[in-house]
């Protein structure tokens, strides 16, 4: 009799979903795995870009089933409705129907979401850029807007700022204002700083700076200050929130819904579930929390994955760090700025601008698309096959223990 193949399903195929897909297939053997990955969209979408849909580039549709084509990876197109994880079980729904898929090891990936902060109104005339249907939206209309337009950005955070600059630079004839709840680029260093307020006075963004938006309506928007703020189209990029699936399950979750993990990406609570991305809330080499960013759900995908195959196999984790190097920002096609931080995500004085700058992000984003096309990064090294362990130690990247499992072939790496 055959024996049964470990069942690991992967939902969502974002950065981090893509990620730890990709790395498991090159580390695990076909014969003694099941992967399957879930999610709503039979393409991958490259959300950094999603500004750049928005004002009329044409990204390249790449289908999940093409990245996974021979390499034994299921790809079910279906919107995750809940996880019950004492059944270990995820209800889904598909173009078919409902299903019930059941799980042995589960990665949690479903990423995050517009928040709208509770703010009145924007549901109903705001638009967002957190998805590709958002974006497309947004498209629409910007391109119906005629010359003398006015173009509202709600937030004054990375996505506000890439957003912003791009409507300007791609619509001159637009006016585009930017409102912000603190300075502009306030968290930037000085260099940073000055960059970014000479590109935006160039473009000709203007700039309300202490500016709460406490609504949002046809016409525009309203301060807590009651200065009103007219607009043709209004762009909220407020924020973003998780999925409330994780917060209805049984998992231990933050105040504002992601899985809490330990230093494997495995939940604290359930350890046969596994979160990454914008979905789990981990920590970084000085205890500090991990921001939601690609830059952070890579690395976590990387973690999550190779644990997984330690615990399977006895192989040995390598020690990936959850640090951050720098904050890469578009400024338009022309323009951009990369802020050197540190571990820590605070920033250093130095800042690279320009035409450099852009080209540098543009390179960061084509390596992390990358995984949407089934290409794993860092490479991998080899399958290997699933044991009969018993629990040992595995040690993460700051040299702490984590639980996991080895065999005969204990200590080798991964």
């Amino acid at each position: 009799m055959k024996p049964m193949k470990h069942k690991i399903v992967i939902l969502g195929a974002g950065y981090a979903g893509a990620s730890v897909t990709g790395r498991l297939v090159r580390r695990l053997h076909a014969d003694d795995v099941e992967i399957t990955l879930v999610n709503a969209e039979s393409d991958f979408v490259e959300r950094v870009r999603m500004h750049q849909l928005a004002t009329g580039a044409d990204l390249p549709l790449l289908p999940l089933r093409d990245a996974y084509a021979g390499t034994g990876v299921r790809v079910r197109v279906g919107r995750v409705e809940s996880v019950d994880v004492e059944a270990r079980t995820v209800s889904l729904t598909a173009d078919d129907g409902e299903h019930l898929l059941g799980y042995d090891t589960l990665v949690y990936a479903l990423g995050s979401t517009q928040n709208d902060g509770g703010v009145p109104g924007v549901a109903e005339h705001a638009h967002e850029i957190a998805s590709r249907p958002g974006a497309l939206r947004l498209r629409e209309r910007l391109a119906a807007l005629g010359p003398g337009g006015r173009v509202v950005v709600v937030g004054g955070g990375l996505t506000g700022i890439e957003a912003v600059t791009e409507i300007a630079e791609s619509r001159p004839d637009l006016q585009v204002t930017l409102t912000a709840r603190g300075r502009l680029g306030d968290w930037l260093s000085p260099a940073g700083r000055r960059h970014l307020r000479r590109v935006v006075d160039r473009l000709g963004v203007t700039v309300h700076e202490g500016a709460d938006v406490s609504g949002v309506g046809e016409a525009g928007v309203v301060t807590t200050d009651a200065v009103a703020i007219g607009a043709d189209v209004t762009v909220w990029t407020g924020g973003f929130t998780t999925h409330p699936i994780a917060a209805a399950s049984a998992l231990t979750v933050t105040d504002h819904g992601r899985i809490v993990v330990d230093d494997a990406m495995r939940s604290v609570s359930h350890t046969d579930v596994y979160a990454v991305g914008d979905a789990g809330q981990a920590r970084g080499p000085k205890d500090n929390l991990l921001r939601m960013s690609c830059a952070s759900g890579i690395p976590m995908a990387w973690r999550a994955a190779d644990s997984i195959v330690a615990e399977l196999t006895g192989a040995w984790a390598p020690r990936i760090t959850l640090s951050y190097v720098q904050q890469c920002i578009s400024l338009g096609r022309r323009d951009g700025l990369i802020q050197l931080v540190t571990s820590d995500d605070r920033a250093r004085s130095f800042a690279l601008t320009g035409r450099f700058a852009a080209r540098y992000k543009e390179m960061i984003c084509w390596g992390a698309g990358l995984v949407g096309r089934g290409v794993p990064l860092p490479y991998p090294a080899r399958r290997r096959r699933l044991s009969q362990a018993t629990p040992s130690t595995v040690l993460s990247a700051r040299g702490e223990p984590v639980v996991a499992q080895t065999s005969r072939d204990f200590g080798e790496t991964l």
